[in-house]
Parts: C-alpha cells; structure tokens; sequence
C-alpha cells in the first residue's frame, strides 16, 4: 500500500485519461493521492483540485498560492482559500506554499510576505501546510521559525532537494520529509544521502506528477502509479523491504492529516 503525497492529477496534462490513471494507480497498490491545486487563484484552478477531491474516493485535496503565483495573492484569494478549506473535508492542507528563488515568477519580496501571510492564515485555521522550497533554504527557514514554530501543528517539505541543513531545520520544526523521482535520478547523489537519514516517522513519498518521473520511466508523463519506484528506491537506501516502506510513508500520512491508519 503506498500514497502519494503530492500530485496534479487536476491539471489538463491528465484530462484525456484521468480515470485511467487513477485506475493505474490503484492497481499498483496506491490506496491514496492528494492532489494539490496551484495557479492563479481567481482561474479555478484550486476549485478544480477540490472537485476532484470531492469526487474520488481516493483523492484528497490541499490549495493553496504557490510561490510562482504570489503576486496573484490578496484578500479576495485567501478568502477564497480558507472557504475551500472550511466547506469541504476532503481538503486537508494549505499548500503548496513557500519561496522559488530559482525562477523568481514573483518578486522575491512578495513571495516572502505571501509565504508568512498563508503560514498564519493556516496556523489559525490548524490545518496542515505543504512546503515549496528552491534556492530559498535560509528564507524558508527563517519563516517557519518565525510563523510556524509553536503552533502544534506539522506540514510536509514536499518534493525535497535541498541540504542536510535544510532537513535538520524542518525536522526541529516537525515537518515531513517527502521525497520525489529526484531521489532516483544519476546525479542525486547527495540526496540519496539525506535520505539515508531522515528518520522513519519523518518520510513521505510523493510523485510531484505530472512532473519528475522517475527511473525507469523518465521521458513520459509522471502519474501517481509511479511513486511506487520512488518507494523502491527509498526501501534500497534504508535496506528494508519495499512492503516496509509503503506501511511507514501510509502510517505517517495518516497521522500527520488524522485519518484512518488504514486507508
């Protein structure tokens, strides 16, 4: 049994086949998919996730303003937001949130403010946040210190590739640490090292579709049946067997989001 944490099944990249992909999924043991919704909060876009969500007994949701789109965030979309959240259980983080330093698609002193400003907005409705971190690991940081730490709550660095330092610093603030196909990737090295030390409560997996496939299927399109191979990957590094890994990333999803241990 494996979930993945994070995925855009929603998006129009899977709109010729969506059914089948789910379907796909399920056969290869994926009991769970949250779907994220991103892009400009006054497109539909988030309420495209939700429905979806609502939808499908195996897709969850999270919405959220990605740090590409911060300059699209005001007040009209962080209603919109905590709406979404509030009207609908299957909607269960705030995410993805955070700073691209990489891309710079916002200015990187907005991406900043909107970061903090959707850090508290969920701190006060206590859900769960979902991390997008590139090229910013001292700001990032630097936030959840400042707006996260203390609130009793967790969230997920999702799709991680950053430095020992930077998942040191997101576990003391109790986060999780989801690992995508980078983790299989030639050249990921030093990522397979973090890897090898986050600890077994601390792990996701996740497939960031429809981006970074993994081996063996790099090329094609990124789907959620996938994530089992980030799952094989992980189960290498930590010498436990693949069975070992779905249970623990299944058991961690479940208690970060308050669901069933079974799922």
């Amino acid at each position: 049994m494996f979930i993945d944490s994070h995925a855009h099944i929603d998006g129009p990249e899977f709109d010729p086949d969506r059914d089948e992909v789910i379907q796909r999924a399920r056969d290869a043991g994926v009991s769970l998919i949250l779907t994220v919704g991103t892009g400009d909060p006054s497109s539909g876009a988030l309420e495209r996730a939700v429905a979806l969500a609502t939808q499908n007994e195996v897709v969850y949701g999270a919405v959220g303003t990605h740090p590409h789109d911060a300059r699209l965030y005001d007040k009209a979309a962080e209603d919109k937001i905590i709406e979404l959240i509030n009207d609908n259980s299957r909607v269960i983080a705030w995410g993805e949130i955070g700073l691209d330093f990489h891309y710079d698609n916002s200015p990187r002193e907005v991406q900043v403010d909107v970061f903090r400003r959707q850090l508290r907005s969920a701190r006060e409705l206590k859900v769960p946040v979902i991390i997008h971190t590139r090229e910013a690991e001292v700001e990032t940081i630097e936030a959840l210190r400042t707006e996260w730490y203390g609130a009793g709550l967790a969230g997920i660095m999702h799709c991680f590739s950053g430095s020992q330092t930077l998942a040191d610093n997101a576990l003391e603030l109790g986060m999780l640490i989801s690992f995508s196909g980078i983790l299989t990737f030639k050249k990921a090295d030093d990522l397979r090292a973090v890897a090898r030390r986050v600890p077994l409560d601390h792990l996701l997996i996740e497939t960031d579709c429809p981006y970074l496939t993994p081996v063996p299927y790099r090329g094609k399109r990124n789907e959620p049946a996938y994530v089992v191979e980030v799952a094989r990957c992980l189960a290498e590094l930590r010498e436990i067997s693949l069975e070992e890994i779905g249970e623990i990333t299944t058991a961690n999803f479940a208690r970060l989001f308050h669901l069933p241990d079974k799922l």
